[in-house]
């Protein structure tokens, strides 16, 4: 890969004044040098129907391509009856699909969420963490940035006022781009070598 990455950023929430839309922005503001975050909207993506995998919706294919096209990603989820909004999970199920054409497929990722509550998403991220596994994505594992009381994070604008959120993510983002460049294969190799490069790092070891 060359030394810029290409992050893209997708928000589980359709909703016009979303606090996760809005940690989303900031992210964008936030990225590291040499580095961006494209956003992608959720709200073309109709409902997954199986039928359709082989032949789908043109928005659909644009999610895809968009996914292809970058080199990590980055997931803002709220979080609804203590999991992932039906939205972000219909995204990820078109994207993954058919069998063996998954676009999420060994790429780095990191995640985060903001909600009113008290827990700020804690749930719905360790539940999408384990959705993550599933699509063989490399998930960096800290720092957590988990947006309590997010009516306090943001202004009426939406803007994120609070400077130690804004710090964690940061870091979030610093390590994600860290991550996908030590994981990265050369534009020959195949996700097998991500898998590989990934488990060695992952247990201290050198790439080979």
């Amino acid at each position: 890969m060359s030394s810029h990455v290409r992050i893209l950023g997708i928000a589980g929430s359709l909703r016009r004044d979303s606090y996760n839309q809005a940690a989303l922005r900031a992210a964008k503001l936030l990225v590291p040098e040499n580095s961006e975050i494209d956003l992608f909207q959720l709200d073309g993506i109709p409902l997954f129907n199986e039928d359709d995998e082989k032949h789908p919706p043109l928005s659909v294919l644009e999610l895809k391509n968009r996914i292809h096209r970058a080199d990590a990603l980055l997931i803002v989820t709220p979080e609804y009856s203590y999991s992932i909004p039906g939205v972000l999970k219909n995204a990820i199920d078109w994207a993954c699909r058919p069998q063996g054409d998954s676009a999420w497929s060994g790429k780095a990722a990191a995640i985060m969420g903001a909600s009113p509550g008290a827990i700020g998403t804690a749930r719905a991220q360790y539940h999408l963490r384990q959705i993550l596994v599933a699509l063989n994505l490399f998930t960096v594992n800290q720092p957590e940035v988990v947006i309590a009381d997010a009516a306090h994070r943001f202004d009426e604008n939406g803007n994120l006022i609070h400077e130690p959120t804004k710090q964690l993510i940061q870091e979030l983002l610093k390590n994600l781009v860290d991550w996908t460049r030590r994981i990265s294969p050369a534009p020959e190799s195949t996700s097998t070598s991500n898998f590989a490069t990934a488990l060695q790092l992952l247990s201290g070891g050198a790439p080979a």
